[in-house]
């Protein structure tokens, strides 16, 4: 007998059960927007657009790589261009939630992912496949790590002299961990063992030898067309 299976929904228990799920990761984040706020600060931006910035953009690694071409004129196509480069993956990150969000109007569908982040999307993709429907985890993780990053960029801000070298307390391998354990914890099939391999290998040849930035896309797409490409038998006998 087939199971039913449970509908997709969002509600405010789902939300608030998201937002307690990623608490614990929340509260590093706030020293990473402390530690953008005080490179913001040195950088020579004014509060009011270093707070406007974490606000909207809400994009750590593109608001540090902002900050290293932050000069006048600014160089505003460059600017672009490196922000979409380091934000490819999220094309993929996308297409990896649709199944759960087709349920929503378009434009609710939209409207879900302004708050996605790696650490987010693995947390709710990982419940997915361990069976939860309700889009409030995806929201709720957004919303606590949106709300610590802007705290942690007026605290930054605040207090210019705080943390100016997080990696030495290693808090810039706290979400690289994170991450990690999510993945392993969700029981990810074999055959995706192949795309993760050359994502990494691919990823890691662009930071040698391309300029910066661009072994983000690099790797998001390399994984992306190998997993595109791998037999579908390789992918039914890993899920059985």
């Amino acid at each position: 007998m087939k199971i039913k299976e449970n509908p997709t929904r969002l509600d405010i228990a789902g939300t608030w059960r998201g937002i307690r799920m990623m608490l614990p990761l929340a509260v590093f984040t706030i020293a990473f927007g402390l530690a953008f706020g005080v490179a913001a600060v040195h950088q020579g931006l004014a509060g009011w657009e270093a707070m406007l910035m974490s606000l909207f953009v809400f994009a750590a690694p593109s608001q540090f790589a902002a900050l290293e071409m932050w000069h006048s004129p600014l160089p505003l196509l460059a600017l672009a261009a490196v922000t979409l480069a380091i934000h490819t993956r999220h094309m993929l990150m996308s297409a990896a939630l649709y199944p759960w969000l087709k349920a929503l109007p378009q434009r609710q569908q939209f409207a879900m992912v302004i708050l996605l982040t790696d650490s987010n999307w693995a947390m709710a993709l990982g419940e997915y496949q361990r069976g939860e429907r309700n889009l409030g985890i995806l929201l709720g993780g957004g919303i606590a790590l949106w709300g610590a990053w802007v705290g942690g960029t007026a605290i930054g801000l605040a207090f210019g002299g705080g943390i100016t070298e997080p990696e030495r307390f290693g808090l810039d391998v706290i979400m690289l961990c994170f991450l990690l354990m999510i993945v392993v914890g969700g029981n990810p099939r074999a055959a995706m063992a192949l795309p993760w391999l050359a994502a990494a290998a691919s990823a890691l040849m662009a930071y040698w030898w391309l300029p910066p930035y661009l072994h983000v896309m690099v790797g998001a797409i390399t994984g992306g067309v190998v997993a595109v490409l791998l037999p579908g038998r390789w992918l039914r006998e890993s899920a059985s």
